[in-house]
């Protein structure tokens, strides 16, 4: 592992040797809910849905006087619901939960509903860095990943099979520094997309280990971008440190998988950063 990275996966070390810090999510938005109930969705649902804000079903949006947008697909939610049956061994009634799904459409895919929401404001005082924007415009040029801006969005992910990141505003993070260590984090997922460096990352469920060393590669090569482009402040250093611990709770608290999990970010960093990836890299 070269020099400067290792620095940084030092520091990180030093900051989790010290304790957990709890994590603080850098931005302001809006979590995903039901338009009626007013209920954010629970669970695994937020990871299904792809933007915060309001969701209605078609029927919900029809009897509310509105419309879907045509041409646009719902996307899936899952709720259990208790049913009564006849218990075969004792002809006593019993309650079982079954688990149902539910198709919702984000309140932009319909028409003639106006939303509940406070409107988003934005903080026009957090400017673009122009060192890490040359870096990721680079990036975004050479490797055809596609972004996506959502004002008032709560969420900020990569999606391996439409090859998209999907991002809050600048103006709803609490500093410019926040938001690129937002947005390398989702770059670097997107370098083991299948046509990059190839680390099936489409394929992990959340919460297992694939899912988790993931997790610590993207964090890992944040922080060695943010480093890297001249913007890391102790707070963003800090904040990393917290997320990489959460994840590596789950797997059993091995430090050892920070060195591990730092050649993959090394690599990852490398390509967004256009670097020699034949030159020799610390396994």
């Amino acid at each position: 592992m070269s020099d400067v990275y290792a620095i940084v996966t030092n520091r990180i070390i030093e900051q989790l040797e010290k304790g957990v810090i709890p994590w603080r999510k850098p931005w302001k938005g809006n979590p995903a809910m039901n338009y009626i109930t007013r209920k954010p969705y629970r669970g695994v649902n937020p990871m299904l849905l792809p933007y915060g804000g309001e969701y209605l079903t078609f029927l919900q949006a029809k009897e509310l006087g509105g419309h879907v947008k045509k041409g646009e697909k719902g996307n899936m939610v899952v709720f259990f619901k208790p049913l009564e049956v006849d218990d075969t061994k004792t002809g006593d009634k019993k309650t079982i939960t079954l688990l149902k799904y539910s198709t919702v459409f984000h309140l932009s895919q319909i028409e003639g509903i106006q939303s509940k929401l406070p409107p988003t404001i934005l903080d026009d005082t957090i400017k673009p860095i122009e060192t890490a924007q040359k870096v990721i415009a680079g990036y975004i040029a050479r490797s055809g990943v596609q972004i996506t801006t959502v004002i008032g969005n709560d969420e900020a992910y990569y999606s391996p099979s439409a090859d998209t990141i999907t991002l809050p505003a600048i103006g709803q993070f609490n500093n410019a520094n926040d938001f690129y260590s937002v947005y390398f984090h989702e770059a670097a997922h997107s370098t083991g997309h299948v046509s990059r460096l190839n680390r099936d990352i489409g394929t992990s469920s959340f919460g297992t280990q694939k899912y988790s060393r993931e997790e610590l590669v993207a964090e890992i090569a944040a922080a060695m971008l943010m480093n890297e482009v001249g913007i890391e402040i102790p707070q963003t250093i800090e904040n990393s440190a917290s997320y990489i611990k959460s994840w590596l709770s789950k797997l059993r608290d091995d430090n050892k998988m920070i060195l591990t999990a730092g050649s993959a970010a090394q690599k990852a960093a490398d390509l967004i950063l256009e670097k020699n990836l034949e030159d020799d890299v610390s396994q």
